[in-house]
């Protein structure tokens, strides 16, 4: 039920783009996401950092694209969210000497460099998603840049995901 909740805006996105193209597709994932925010807390589910920040910048770039009637603002969104994604964990490695993801997954006992590791991996994955998401909005057509933001973008990560959960799983502590 959670990964529902979770990609409900992106999944309301991709058929109201199919429905009826871009504008309708950013105005109803502003709501979707607000509604997102909403029923978090209406569960009494704490809103996570990621969903706050996805929430400000969907409003922020696609409220400049239906404004501006421009569909580049939208498009630039995974890569200011990915970009993000990739500072916050880099600035936490570099400046904090702290390896956030390490803190996400508090039941993990990993060594220190095995979550460096991690952290660095994800921090690269973060910033080359978002340069092909610009690489495929500035070259492809809309269509195809709304199917990679929802299918590729999403395989790609579980992909990712799945290779970090094999490097992890290699390195936790033997059970006796």
């Amino acid at each position: 039920m959670q990964i529902l909740a979770d990609y409900f805006p992106l999944l309301l996105f991709f058929i109201a783009f199919k429905w009826q193209g871009i504008y309708v597709a950013t105005a109803v994932a502003i709501a979707a996401s607000v509604a997102q925010i909403v029923y978090f807390w209406w569960r009494r589910h704490s809103v996570s950092p990621v969903h706050a920040l996805s929430l400000v910048i969907i409003v922020v770039f696609g409220g400049a694209t239906l404004v501006l009637h421009d569909e580049t603002f939208i498009k630039w969104k995974p890569t200011v969210l990915y970009w993000l994604f990739g500072a916050i964990l880099l600035a936490g490695r570099v400046f904090w000497r702290r390896n956030l993801i390490s803190g996400l997954l508090k039941d993990l006992t990993l060594p220190e460099p095995v979550w460096t590791r991690v952290t660095w991996a994800w921090t690269v994955f973060f910033a080359l998603m978002g340069a092909i998401n610009l690489y495929v909005a500035a070259h492809y057509p809309l269509d195809t840049w709304v199917n990679f933001k929802v299918w590729g973008g999403m395989g790609l990560l579980a992909a990712f995901a799945f290779a970090q959960a094999l490097f992890i799983s290699r390195h936790l502590p033997e059970q006796s």
